[in-house]
């Protein structure tokens, strides 16, 4: 290379530092920084995921989580059913046509009412059977004084006096009977009337009916109503299996009304199913619950079961726990300057607003008060 090229490189080598080196420059260096965006975020990631740098953790308060001391609760749904045992058939002994009802389901009925009226063949059929009872009883009364007459005067023998004497008893019997049967029927037999009614055994609701008007009724067959006391009702719950020891016959649960959220009904376990559901691999657990008249038949209700050992949860503000991605968490500082988000189960709330923790934390620790702020931060 000659000698005037390397001293024209050498004179734009120097122009180029110059300019680099000008205050012009120098500014606007400065100002394209300015111009990239804010500040960073004070709080730094690290290569755990839960785990950050917080560069002012004086901003971030920290709470001391308390401790509640409670027996464990189960809560699980169920029906409200009658009790069984206070449910009574309304029957008709006597085979015929329905010719009035005069309730339906739903009804409130005293007991002695009348619900419907049957006409009946049966009871045609029992009056003739007692009338002729009638006629024959007064036909064996009249041989029988005329033979014991005839005894006394010694017209007849003492065998012929036992015979008459036998067919008169015979003609009572019969006539009790036709009389009885009327009356079972529900008619009397002093007066003819073909038409049998039917009432209300017991005071209740109608819980069921299987009539209708000009309906076949048949005898001890099909119940036209159902009768049910609904003073006490049952709820029937369904416990898994795991659940099971939550539950003890004659203890008592809290029952819960969708419709009444601020009323509190108490149940006695009655009952624990003995068979288990094959599928689902949950007992029927029985409740029986005095009705003040706010339990109706199919309503759903939820039971809570109380364990029979307290145990201790810890408590924190319900601003320390955080609900992210259907999950719970808090913050829990583990050196200065630095937190770790840790899952949690967030349990009830308590007065003071405050809220059990049932897993992932223990009384005594120290987590962030306000985990929502932290997260905005964290998230910058």
């Amino acid at each position: 290379m000659k000698p005037q090229s390397n001293a024209a490189v050498g004179l734009v080598m120097t122009s180029c530092l110059l300019v680099l080196l000008s205050p012009g420059c120098t500014s606007r260096g400065k100002a394209d920084q300015a111009a990239e965006g804010p500040v960073p975020s004070p709080v730094e990631h690290e290569q755990d995921a839960n785990a950050f740098k917080v560069d002012h953790p004086d901003q971030f308060p920290l709470v001391t989580a308390g401790q509640h001391e409670e027996a464990p609760e189960l809560r699980v749904t169920g029906t409200v059913n009658p009790d069984v045992a206070r449910n009574v058939p309304v029957i008709s002994l006597a085979s015929g046509r329905v010719v009035g009802i005069y309730a339906r389901l739903g009804d409130t009925v005293q007991k002695g009412q009348l619900l419907l009226r049957v006409r009946s063949d049966d009871v045609s059929g029992g009056f003739s059977d007692y009338r002729k009872a009638v006629a024959d009883e007064a036909l064996s009364g009249a041989q029988l004084a005329r033979t014991q007459d005839l005894y006394n005067h010694g017209a007849v023998s003492k065998n012929d006096l036992e015979v008459a004497q036998d067919t008169e008893a015979k003609a009572k019997v019969d006539l009790e009977t036709t009389a009885e049967h009327l009356r079972l029927l529900g008619n009397d037999p002093g007066k003819y009337n073909t038409v049998v009614d039917i009432t209300a055994p017991v005071t209740g609701v109608i819980t069921d009916q299987e009539v209708t008007n000009a309906a076949g009724v048949q005898a001890l067959g099909a119940n036209p109503f159902t009768i049910s006391d609904l003073s006490h009702v049952w709820v029937l719950c369904d416990v898994y299996e795991n659940d099971l020891g939550f539950v003890r016959l004659g203890e008592t649960a809290d029952i819960h009304l969708n419709a009444y959220p601020d009323l509190v009904l108490h149940g006695a376990i009655s009952n624990i199913g003995a068979i288990l559901d094959p599928n689902l691999r949950t007992a029927k657990v029985r409740l029986e619950v005095q009705n003040s008249g706010l339990l109706h038949l199919g309503m759903f209700v939820t039971a809570t079961f109380f364990g029979g050992k307290k145990v201790v949860r810890a408590t924190v503000p319900a601003t320390a726990i955080l609900h992210l991605h259907d999950r719970d968490w808090v913050y829990v500082p583990i050196q200065p300057g630095r937190v770790r988000r840790v899952g949690v189960t967030g349990g009830k709330m308590l007065p003071g607003n405050l809220q059990e923790v049932d897993s992932g934390l223990q009384p005594g620790q120290q987590v962030v008060a306000n985990a929502l702020d932290l997260q905005a931060t964290v998230e910058q």
